[in-house]
């Protein structure tokens, strides 16, 4: 077997002209230079959220990470590379144009039905749907041989992942190495997306001014999550889940606070077997009931075709070269690495002479990895043989390459390392245009020998960690940038309304705002606690008082168990709350819940918000997990907890326009306070009268308004001036009224159809709002103040149950506008029909 070729050498060992500047750059950064600006980008990495599922999460073993050195693709190589994906893409979509219509290949025994009919990714429902474009977006993944030519290892045409990972790479890139890009004239990928948008909107149906377009994803639990948000936001459309979208009148709408808002194109990154369970995969819930019916009817687009998964194949490598020259009346430009089909007896028999000289992987699934007989022990590929000749149909085997090295950065310093280069493609309606870019994956050497070699590890799925470079082409000194063409649009009418915005969006960010303040919540119970615990022995009466009124808080919130609260004076309550910060603990699962409600809006977020939640979040769990079995230890963790939650307010108040997605947030925060306050206070003075004081120092304390009563009574304590702070006072952020009043101000803001129902959820509030201003008036009045608030806590609770309610009306109203799906007799989800990435 040839060596692989090098990138950067010649074959007479100088640098190749385009790495001559580069490495020039990086000699400028002096000793150390390089691998302290890899440190920076891995944490840029980290910051962004890329490098863990969840912000505050723990960072997987393996995430994506980029190498600080780019993979250099000259011009005139990568202009080939384009017009031999262009005609590539023309080919498989004729193809598939063919299989979905007249499937005059299989009449004429230009492909084995086996190959086709057996394919999970052909799915009958889709014939006869092969109105306008079938394949939009293409991607390919590709190796360079010891000869110099590149080859294709894989066609990517459900759901091809990456882009948004490469437009990140060159993104964080540019940001920490700008000295590499001067020397070279790198090609930006900026108009490969503002093409991509324009071809999405030139989609639509005929007719369609101004149309809507989402892009429908599994979701957060999806691999690909992070990647399809930042393509919503590069693409300008909407992210939708299913459950987001139905179908109506034959049209296909989206939920939104208003009502339902047609959608006229769907960018699909769901597998095409999950997106409608009327017709496909029954036990989905991931899908839209309807929408292959809406499809056929023209009212909706769906890019890809959602039958565009059959052309992944491995096998059908092996008839493409013949396929183009009967479409195409062309040769094929790009060949795939030499594909046989086993199915036929001929190639069956030559792999079986010399299968050491082969890669082995099923013709039928285009997500799975090669094996290489050659590196496998003696029973294994007796078994693995065994099993080919069985059932022959369902095997492919193709030639061992040995892709090109690149130089990455190692420990050791530059080490190169086997890459293959996934190119990305769509059509603009007219022709194929490349995005002058691409994602290279580096193949570890453990891993490419425990998978068949490099090139068989990189045939199968995209995984979901390891190492990327970003890739540049060099552009010619005198190239000019394409965009889109310029296209007449019609006048848009001023809008300032919330009426878009997804209901599903609107309900997490107001549980974000829930879970925040719960978060909050907890901390500042449990620091008030563990200041009390702390004293061990020593603890005063007033202070064993203090502690029961605080374990009764701690239990609704949910913080400690109820046997932890009535062993106040032993060590059982410090036990609990230490462990409640532990992993599973009660906090440890706000945290979580915080994390996951964070990445579910995270496209409604701006960079620079997300950074600051998922940052000062990270902070606070850091701090909480290294709490261990100090008190001491899990009072400064709370600090951090608080220090995110104000990160999170003003983050709110200051980045994000007073409209649906700030709204429902504030709203969220406010009804979990105002019901947090009520309660706690309430337990706070509940305490004989002679008693009292002990709950009136306490609800000062937990709603932070000491320095403020101290400011306007001095040391007097009595309980009418105290409740009006706390209660009534519509000036203190932390007090009942404050909560309530904004509660009010927010729902009558609301907009949309029926404003009766809106103006009737205002009203709950201000008669909620009433009630307190009455309940202080009558401690005010009474001969005896003591006696009067001891008899309020009933009442709070009242209160506190109303806001509850009135939780429950926002909900029916604004986030549940139509009745979820419900299947009968649904399996678990397939993890095999997530797709291939």
């Amino acid at each position: 077997m040839l060596p692989a070729l090098d990138e950067m050498v010649d074959g007479q060992g100088g640098l190749r002209p385009q790495w001559r500047g580069l490495l020039g750059a990086f000699a400028a950064f002096g000793e150390g230079g390089l691998a302290e600006r890899a440190r920076r980008l891995d944490r840029a990495f980290e910051d962004e959220g890329i490098t863990s599922v969840l912000p505050g999460a723990t960072p997987q073993a393996n995430v994506w990470r980029c190498d600080p050195i780019p993979l250099l693709i000259p011009a005139a190589d990568f202009a080939g590379l384009q017009a031999g994906l262009a005609q590539r893409a023309r080919l498989l979509e004729a193809v598939l144009r063919d299989l979905h219509g007249p499937q005059s290949l299989l009449a004429e025994g230009r492909l084995p039905p086996a190959l086709i009919f057996a394919n999970p990714g052909f799915l009958r429902p889709c014939r006869g749907m092969t109105t306008g474009s079938l394949l939009h977006f293409y991607a390919a993944d590709l190796v360079r041989g010891p000869d110099g030519a590149w080859r294709v290892l894989s066609d990517r045409t459900a759901g091809a992942g990456g882009i948004g990972y490469a437009r990140e790479n060159r993104r964080l890139l540019a940001r920490v190495l700008p000295e590499a890009f001067r020397p070279l004239h790198v090609r930006p990928l900026r108009p490969f997306f503002d093409i991509w948008q324009d071809a999405l909107q030139r989609l639509a149906p005929p007719g369609k001014t101004n149309p809507v377009v989402a892009l429908l994803t599994p979701g957060t639990a999806s691999a690909q999550w992070f990647e399809h948000m930042y393509l919503s936001r590069e693409l300008s459309c909407a992210l939708v889940e299913g459950g987001d979208l139905t179908v109506r009148g034959g049209g296909v709408f989206l939920k939104t606070l208003k009502g339902l808002q047609q959608v006229d194109v769907l960018l699909r990154r769901l597998d095409g077997r999950m997106i409608d369970p009327l017709e496909l995969e029954a036990g989905s819930l991931l899908g839209v009931p309807g929408l292959l019916d809406a499809a056929r009817a023209g009212e909706v687009q769906i890019a890809n075709n959602p039958g565009a998964g059959l052309l992944e194949a491995p096998g059908l490598a092996a008839f493409l070269p013949a396929l183009c020259m009967h479409l195409l009346g062309e040769k094929l430009a790009l060949p795939s690495v030499p594909t046989l089909w086993l199915g036929s007896e001929r190639a069956h028999a030559t792999v079986r002479a010399a299968p050491e000289n082969w890669l082995i992987r099923p013709a039928l699934d285009g997500g799975a990895h090669a094996q290489a007989p050659a590196t496998m022990a003696p029973a294994a590929r007796e078994a693995l043989l065994a099993r080919v000749a069985a059932q022959p149909w369902q095997w492919s085997a193709a030639t061992a390459i040995p892709p090109s090295v690149a130089p990455c950065l190692t420990a050791e310093g530059m080490t190169p390392r086997p890459v293959v280069l996934r190119v990305f493609m769509v059509f603009d309606g007219v022709s194929w245009q490349a995005a002058p870019g691409g994602l290279a994956r580096v193949m570890e050497p453990h891993v490419a020998e425990a998978g068949g070699g490099a090139s068989g590890v990189a045939a199968g799925r995209l995984p979901s960690g390891g190492v990327s470079k970003d890739v540049w082409v060099l552009s010619e000194d005198r190239g000019d940038i394409v965009g889109p063409a310029f296209a007449a649009q019609t006048r848009l009418r001023l809008r300032r309304t919330t009426g878009d915005l997804p209901s599903r969006v609107a309900d997490n960010l107001f549980w974000l705002g829930r879970y925040v303040e719960r978060l909050e919540r907890a901390a500042r119970l449990a620091r008030a606690a563990t200041a009390r615990l702390g004293r061990g022995s020593s603890v005063m009466p007033h202070e064993t008082a203090e502690l029961q009124a605080l374990g009764r808080c701690l239990v609704e919130a949910g913080v400690i168990p109820l046997e932890a609260a009535a062993a106040v004076t032993s060590t059982v309550m410090a036990e609990a709350l230490l462990a409640s910060v532990r992993e599973g603990g009660s906090i440890g699962q706000l945290f979580s819940r915080v994390a996951q409600l964070t990445e579910s809006v995270r496209d409604r977020l701006t960079g620079d918000m997300y950074a600051t939640f998922t940052q000062t979040l990270r902070a606070a769990r850091a701090d909480a997990a290294a709490a261990g079995r100090s008190l001491d230890g899990l009072a400064h963790s709370m600090v951090g907890i608080l220090r995110f939650s104000t990160a999170v307010a003003g983050v709110a108040a200051e980045n994000m326009v007073r409209g649906g997605g700030w709204l429902f947030l504030d709203l969220g925060r406010r009804m979990e306070r105002a019901q947090a306050v009520a309660t706690e206070v309430a337990f706070a003075i509940d305490q004989p009268p002679p008693r009292i004081e002990i709950g009136l120092h306490l609800a000062l304390e937990l709603c932070d308004s000491a320095i403020t009563y101290r400011s306007r009574y001095l040391n007097v304590l009595q309980p009418a001036p105290v409740l009006d702070l706390v209660l009534a006072d519509q000036g203190n952020p932390r007090g009942l009224a404050f909560q309530l009043a904004q509660t009010h101000t927010l729902l009558d803001e609301l907009a949309g159809e029926g404003g009766g129902a809106r103006e009737r959820l205002a009203a709950t509030a201000a008669g909620l709002l009433a009630e307190i201003e009455t309940l202080v008036e009558f401690v005010l009045a009474a001969p005896d103040q003591a006696v009067a608030a001891a008899q309020c806590p009933e009442r709070l609770h009242d209160v506190s149950a109303g806001v509850a309610a009135l939780s429950d009306r926002l909900t029916r109203r604004y986030f549940a506008l139509l009745p979820a799906v419900q299947t009968l007799g649904m399996s678990a989800e397939a993890e095999a029909l997530q797709g291939v990435a």
